[in-house]
């Protein structure tokens, strides 16, 4: 009897093993089902892809051939926005943005290299377009500068690199809301204390926020208007 209950004892523990290496087995030869994956956010911001230019003028108004023909540009062609606002145009003349004309590009005076160019070419454009408004930074160099003009007159303007090159005008309501720090000629730019913050980088950080009051900041414009119309390209048909 106690013989037969210990082959009865074995052959169950050889079946019960069979079972599992079979399972086993069968479990390897199994292709594991892939887990969907998500796709990884992009790592590229809108700010990346549509980058505020470092010089810009606003025209108000929504005549595109006006300011094409003001600005005497040569050899156009269509140019989207991204394209146009990456720098690599030397004149960008953007579609009409909420009763606004943004131009961009290499061929836009700079006030640092001569002010006087900058301050002709301002007046000049605004005495054929009307109100029309000037930015300018480098966060690398902290120049900066904005320009507000009107027919031909000059209404309001800043610009500095290194010391204070032009300022006309009384500071707008827009400016000393921003707490801009605005310097006069020759006046050096301390700071009140070494804790302070640096006025001229705040002056730099500060002319997107100005230009939205004034007008636009081109990095905020709505993602539909970039799908929008493309602008137009080309070179300028002289140096101011």
């Amino acid at each position: 009897m106690p013989v037969l209950l210990l082959l009865l004892v074995s052959i169950a523990l050889s079946i019960g093993m069979s079972i599992i290496v079979l399972v086993v087995r069968r479990t390897r030869r199994i292709t594991p089902i892939p887990v969907p994956t998500v796709a990884a956010p992009c790592p590229f911001e809108r700010s990346c892809v549509f980058r505020r230019p470092g010089c810009w003028i606003a025209v108000k108004g929504n005549n595109l051939a006006a300011v094409q023909s003001a600005l005497g540009l040569n050899n156009p062609k269509p140019c989207s926005w991204i394209q146009g606002f990456a720098g690599d145009e030397k004149l960008f003349i953007a579609p009409p943005v909420m009763g606004w004309i943004l131009v961009c590009g290499s061929g836009l005076p700079d006030p640092s290299e001569d002010v006087d160019a900058c301050f002709r070419f301002v007046v000049d454009l605004s005495r054929k377009l009307g109100q029309v408004q000037f930015f300018s930074f480098s966060r690398v160099l902290q120049h900066h500068a904005w320009v507000k003009a009107d027919r031909g007159k000059v209404q309001r303007a800043y610009a500095w690199a290194g010391h204070t090159l032009w300022r006309q005008g009384r500071p707008t309501q827009a400016e000393n809301e921003l707490n801009l720090k605005c310097y006069d000629y020759a006046e050096p730019a301390d700071r009140e204390s070494f804790a302070a913050p640096d006025p001229i980088a705040t002056n730099v950080d500060k002319v997107p926020l100005l230009a939205a009051r004034w007008s636009l900041d081109p990095a905020r414009i709505d993602d539909r208007f970039l799908e929008a119309l493309p602008g137009i390209a080309g070179e300028p048909s002289r140096r101011f």
